[in-house]
């Protein structure tokens, strides 16, 4: 006998499981030290703590490990290899958002909204533009960026567009907040 566990929200679960685990290995002394010793891995640090600068979980984490390597490494060569890093994090929170979490909120959507007012909204003239826009500019500032690539997501976004977009602005908003930690030092 073949039974498979079906979910109707499968992915929207994986999510909540996902966040309770970050909470939870956050909390582990043993879980910082780790990450705090990538500072000292140069570039390849960078590079990891680009990817957890995307997150909300990590985001603290990501932005001490880059500071760290600030004090050692050009801030250019920071942003940019700490970019190539966000796109890794920013991408696997693009494809999962695309792929499979929109089916399931569209799904609750549709139970919510049979209308579809909020939709024929965002697709009139006047907000068609906005997803995408607001998405850039959250992802571009050093906060999380989960909803401003859900934005991008929910949007018509191509994923080749995405990179492009992804890795500019992960690049600059690094350099930016690395410079600013630079100039305002103590």
């Amino acid at each position: 006998m073949n039974h498979k566990l079906h979910l109707r929200y499968k992915n929207l679960i994986l999510t909540g499981v996902g966040v309770a685990f970050a909470v939870f290995i956050s909390r582990l002394e043993i879980f910082h030290s780790f990450l705090l010793g990538l500072g000292s891995l140069g570039y390849l640090g960078a590079f990891i703590g680009g990817i957890l600068f995307v997150s909300t979980f990590t985001v603290g984490t990501g932005a001490i490990i880059l500071l760290v390597l600030s004090e050692s490494l050009n801030p250019i060569e920071i942003g940019l290899v700490a970019g190539l890093g966000a796109v890794v994090g920013d991408v696997t929170i693009f494809r999962f958002i695309k792929d499979s979490l929109t089916d399931e909120i569209v799904s609750i959507y549709n139970h919510v909204d049979g209308d579809h007012h909020f939709t024929k909204l965002l697709h009139s003239k006047y907000f068609s533009w906005t997803l995408p826009v607001v998405g850039a500019i959250i992802v571009a500032s050093p906060l999380p960026d989960e909803i401003g690539v859900s934005l991008m997501g929910i949007s018509k976004m191509k994923t080749y567009q995405f990179l492009i977009v992804s890795f500019i602005l992960n690049s600059i908003g690094i350099f930016l907040v690395i410079s600013a930690s630079l100039v305002i030092k103590p």
